[in-house]
């Protein structure tokens, strides 16, 4: 029987050299899974309807890339980086689950998987409590820098939400130039008609001697 470290070792050659012959990117790619086979699973013969890992191992793939997943609601995909949860065909708390939203049986559908990290991903189908991973429902690529991420895909993201103020909210105090106290300007006025009476009288006490 083989060793199993020089079997790991052999893949892990292979890869790299793969990676390193591997043409550079000129653009993003669709990668149709299974090819015009599509992404099914046949409940009669209990078997995939392609050999997935060998579809996989024929592409290149690069960020900005899509997974274009031709299938129907009894398959799902579920995207992971975990390899011992690709290997145990069971879902890990970081994967991506695609498909599988409708109650309706058979309903075809098209999922559409952008390749957003760089190094190994894996996909296979939860259906069938794992059973259609089991029967080749999943495969294993390398994703490549190529381009990169189109720019899109790099934006910043936006700001947090904040609330607006509410109408009930409290504005703070306008200080108005100059003194326009009421209460001020009609001490001035009183003053003022006191002088004016004070005048009066003294002039008609003049005038009276």
């Amino acid at each position: 029987m083989a060793n199993p470290t020089v079997i790991v070792i052999l893949i892990a050659i292979t890869a790299t050299a793969a990676a390193a012959a591997a043409p550079p990117a000129t653009q993003y790619t669709n990668h149709t899974v299974g090819g015009p086979t599509g992404w099914f699973f046949n409940a009669t013969t209990n078997s995939s309807f392609a050999n997935y890992s060998s579809w996989a191992a024929s592409q290149t793939f690069n960020l900005g890339d899509y997974l274009i997943f031709n299938t129907s609601t009894n398959q799902t995909v579920i995207e992971t980086y975990n390899e011992t949860a690709y290997r145990g065909c069971t879902q890990d708390d970081d994967a991506f689950v695609y498909g599988g939203g409708s109650n309706a049986f058979g309903e075809a559908q098209t999922i559409a998987v952008l390749l957003t990290q760089e190094g190994p991903a894996y996909y296979f189908s939860g259906a069938g409590d794992g059973e259609q991973c089991q029967q080749g429902m999943a495969f294993a690529i390398q994703v490549n820098k190529g381009l990169g991420l189109p720019p899109i895909f790099n934006q910043p993201p936006p700001p947090p939400y904040s609330e607006p103020p509410s109408a009930s909210t409290q504005l703070p105090p306008v200080t108005v130039a100059g003194d326009q106290t009421p209460g001020n300007g009609g001490m001035r006025s009183g003053a003022n008609m006191r002088e004016g009476l004070f005048g009066l009288l003294a002039l008609l006490l003049l005038l009276w001697l």
